[in-house]
């Protein structure tokens, strides 16, 4: 956001909680790697970014599917090479886009946290988490694009009802490494997202540049199996051991990682209200913060940007424009990557969904300016969330009517599918 106002001569300044990782280092531990798609891919091209993040991305192709004592199969998210999905360490991210924002104008100033925002004479008051000094800025507008916890949106809250709810999941999440192997080298599959579904639980590992893979256990908080119970050495080994033996066969630290990295908190956030008139609004994770299943929490929130910075450029009221245009969007995106973790979790190795995805290659092949999968929708195109998800779900009524109906795929008469996607849905738009 500060690197697109920026460059339109706009003066910027960011106050950024946490130290400078080019100096201080990238605070780890407690991440999931990004997945860019196209949406975060077309937010960077605007910023000339593009190609400086697919340099330290990772292809990912599809779904490297583990199950309990199977050999790993590979489920591809799109057609071919043109569809895919990239993995970027969140660090590296964070660094080039502070060298990006500040060499376009954009003054950033590092430990700062917000103590105090006077909404009325448009101050902020922060503090200088090193040195325990604190300063008064003044500013014309102010945008809150602080994460889930806020303290801009507490601020705002303090002075208008937001209509504030969070909806935890009831599951939690804890990073673990695999390593490279010998000369950088991968251990498992390169170009792919790995996943170990277990059902109500699961493990992911997305691949870093360096070799690396940075995985990710999905597991309830509550329950047996959960992070209440695997609180020994000797539960969290049997619990792997039995669940995710080829897992931990690569991960020689994965004990340490366990029982040191903190256990993240997952959950959705939704609010009635994201500004205050035309002196406050809120952004990404502050306004929508998701769950992380469907890899669009960046690329949602790049989306903002591009949103934001188009409206402030040409709207009288560009804060109150910006919640219409993208609340919609922001709900929509939470429900589908509610519905995908249990896609993710439960459903890829179920035979059911195999066939929903043959019938939906066939039917994308068949009619592509009329069947996209919501998957696409999503992933590789930029229509808004809320288009996707709706056809999205009459396309799914469809395919499953068509699947009891003729048992399998391939015998599905093109002619008849093709008639009532007509009915049901125009063709397919990008925007």
């Amino acid at each position: 956001m500060a690197l697109l106002l920026a460059r339109r001569g706009e003066s910027v300044l960011v106050l950024e909680r946490r130290p400078d990782p080019r100096t201080d280092g990238y605070f780890g531990g407690r991440s999931i790697n990004l997945a860019l798609a196209e949406r975060g891919l077309h937010a960077l091209r605007q910023a000339g970014l593009e190609q400086a993040l697919l340099d330290n991305a990772v292809m990912m192709r599809g779904r490297m599917i583990h199950e309990v004592g199977e050999t790993p199969y590979l489920q591809r998210y799109g057609k071919d090479d043109s569809e895919v999905i990239w993995s970027v360490n969140r660090g590296r991210l964070n660094q080039i886009l502070l060298v990006a924002a500040e060499a376009a104008g954009a003054r950033i100033l590092f430990d700062q946290r917000v103590e105090d925002v006077n909404f009325d004479d448009r101050t902020l008051v922060a503090v200088d988490e090193k040195h325990g000094s604190a300063e008064t800025f003044q500013f014309s507008r102010l945008i809150g694009a602080d994460g889930a916890g806020s303290a801009v949106r507490k601020a705002m809250a303090a002075v208008v009802e937001l209509g504030e709810r969070f909806e935890p999941l009831g599951h939690g999440y804890k990073e673990l490494e695999i390593p490279a192997g010998d000369n950088a080298a991968f251990r498992i599959e390169r170009n792919a997202l790995h996943i170990w579904p277990r059902g109500g639980y699961m493990l992911i590992a997305l691949p870093n540049i360096d070799g690396s893979f940075t995985v990710t256990l999905f597991l309830p908080n509550a329950g047996n199996p959960s992070f209440a119970t695997l609180t020994s050495p000797a539960a969290a080994e049997a619990f792997f051991q039995t669940d995710f033996a080829s897992a931990i066969s690569v991960m020689p630290e994965w004990k340490q990682d366990f029982f040191n990295n903190p256990t993240g908190m997952l959950g959705t956030l939704r609010l009635d209200r994201w500004h205050l008139d035309e002196t406050a609004v809120l952004i990404g994770d502050a306004a929508h913060a998701i769950v992380p299943f469907h890899g669009q929490g960046m690329n949602c929130a790049f989306e903002d940007c591009i949103a934001l910075d188009h409206l402030l450029a040409d709207a009288d009221t560009p804060f109150a424009r910006f919640q219409d245009r993208r609340k919609p969007n922001a709900n929509a995106i939470a429900d589908l990557a509610l519905e995908n973790y249990v896609e993710m979790r439960d459903q890829v190795a179920d035979e059911q969904f195999h066939r929903i995805k043959q019938l939906e290659r066939r039917l994308a092949d068949a009619f592509p300016t009329q069947f996209v999968s919501r998957y696409a929708m999503v992933m590789f195109h930029r229509v808004d969330y809320a288009v996707a998800k709706y056809r999205g779900a009459v396309q799914l009524d469809l395919m499953l009517q068509w699947l009891a109906q003729y048992g399998e795929p391939e015998r599905v008469p093109l002619d008849v599918a093709h008639a009532a996607l007509c009915a049901a849905l125009p063709p397919f738009a990008e925007a």
